[in-house]
Order: structure tokens, then sequence, then C-alpha cells
């Protein structure tokens, strides 16, 4: 018998890649149709009436489908139109690359619910209204509030593109360790990797309130280095390009690990999507400053 909460999780995610592939320029016409039979499929389907086999076949067909669409959006910048710009207060909320449950046991069905539908766009509304009033005082040359309004920008523009890039920086396949170049830097710049992640859960558990470890990496010291930022904004070091990023807000692990947030940090760790890593830091490392 198929749960039928995962037939609804399942159609609501087929429905946002679906949204997420209609605002691409690459060509993504057979995961178009895939996903249309997939929709079509789940649709129909009553608790009794798949056998154990037609579950696992379309439960097989949904990870093929979540593979391909994590390898399309890593596909290099020249492929896509990545000098479109976003108009101003037009931001929109990205869907997730997979399920809510995807990440289970390490972080709730109930949680990734809460945390991208409610809270992720909240910090999108934020920031389109901060743009959208800055530019109300260009237009007025009223600038009275402008204090007010770069604070909002700041504050929810740094909290959209962070948990964009934290869904991404997470798979249900994760964990272990990262290879190549990534693990190699990571060795010279730590020590070792279990330096490292020793490194970054200890910042991770410590900061201050709530907030983000990150990993970025620094063109002008043409080196990786571990930060803290309070609240979306506050400690963080400009010049620097994020790589890895952990939420550590209440939100993100307190229906499941209340006050535990060590217990968040250690487990978080076998989610981790390090291709991904990878690829952010092979196209971060190709930038570099005058060494100062």
């Amino acid at each position: 018998m198929i749960n039928k909460q995962y037939v609804e999780d399942v159609i609501e995610w087929l429905q946002g890649v679906r949204s997420f592939l209609d605002k691409r320029s690459d060509d993504s016409s057979d995961l178009h149709d895939e996903i249309d039979q997939l929709l079509e499929c789940t649709s129909e389907i009553s608790e009794d009436e798949l056998s154990a086999s037609e579950i696992e076949q379309l439960q097989q067909r949904i990870h093929i489908l979540h593979h391909n669409v994590t390898k399309l959006s890593q596909k290099q910048p020249q492929d896509l139109n990545v000098n479109k710009s976003v108009p101003i207060g037009k931001h929109t909320l990205p869907p997730l690359p997979y399920p809510y449950n995807a990440l289970e046991p390490v972080i709730s069905e109930e949680i990734m619910k809460l945390h991208h539908d409610k809270h992720h766009q909240t910090y999108v509304d934020g920031l389109n209204k901060a743009e959208r009033m800055m530019q109300k005082a260009r237009e007025t040359n009223d600038f009275s509030l402008i204090k007010h309004w770069e604070r909002e920008a700041a504050f929810h523009g740094s909290g959209h593109y962070l948990h964009t890039l934290f869904w991404e920086n997470m798979d249900p396949r994760g964990g272990e360790k990262p290879k190549g170049s990534l693990l190699k830097q990571i060795d010279h710049d730590f020590g070792s990797f279990e330096a490292f992640k020793k490194h970054f859960s200890e910042a991770a558990k410590a900061v201050e309130g709530i907030g983000w470890a990150i990993l970025v990496w620094a063109p002008r010291a043409k080196k990786l280095e571990i930060l803290q930022s309070e609240r979306h904004m506050i400690l963080t070091q400009w010049d620097t390009i994020p790589l890895l990023v952990l939420d550590v807000w209440e939100h993100a692990y307190y229906l499941q690990y209340k006050t535990d947030r060590a217990a968040y940090v250690d487990n978080w760790w076998e989610i981790v999507n390090w291709p991904e890593v990878q690829y952010r830091f092979d196209k971060a490392s190709q930038l570099t400053w005058k060494t100062q």
C-alpha cells in the first residue's frame, strides 16, 4: 500500500520542478515530458492501486528524475542565460531540488515544508518589498527611510541567497567527503578534512543566537576560510564567495532537535552535497585578486 501523503509530496515536488524548468532557457523538453507523465501517473493513484513492484518502479523513476534535474541545475554557466537580470522586486522562491521528505531522518519533512515554504518565502517577499521601496525613494527623491530599507534589503537578500545555496548544498545521497581539487584545497588550508569538519561544526554550534556557518573562498588570500554569520549578514567578511553553508537558525532544526543544535550539526554532514560544493569551488577558485 502506498502512503497517500508520499504521493501528495511527490506531486507537489514535481510541480515545483516543472516551475523551475519553465524559467530556464536551455532545452529540457525530455524532463518536461517525464514530469508530465509522472504527474499523470501519481494524480490517478489511490492507496490500494499499486503493487510493491510498481511502487518501487515509481520511486526509481523519481530518483532518476531527481538525478537528471540536479545535473541540469549544475550545467556550465555558458550554457545558460546567466546574463539575464532579476527585475526590481521580482525575486522568486526556487523549488527544492528534491521532495520535502528526501532528507529524512536528518531533517524532517515537517521542517523542510515550514523552512522552505514559509521562512524562505518571507525573505523573498521582504527583499522584493525593500527593492521596490528603494526604487520609489529614487523616483520621489525622498530618502528619509533609506536606512531602514537598506537594512531590510541586506537582511532579506542575504536570507534569500543563503537559503537558495543551503538547499543546493544538501542531497539525500550526500555525505562522506569531497574529492579532487576541493579535498586537496581543504587539506592544504585546514590540515585535513577531519580538521576542517571539526572546525566548521564547532563554528556552527557556537554561532551566537541565530545565523550560519559558511565555508568561503577568499579570492584575495587565495584560500578557503570558515566564517560565522549572525542573522544572515552580521559578521560577514566581504570579498569572499560562499561555497558551503549551514543554517543554524532555530527554525532549521527546533521542531526535530529541540535545543540540541549540536546533534543537528553532527547529523547534517550525512546529507552534504559535495559535488555541488565542488562545482562552486571550481568556479570560485578561478577568481583571484591581487594578494594583500
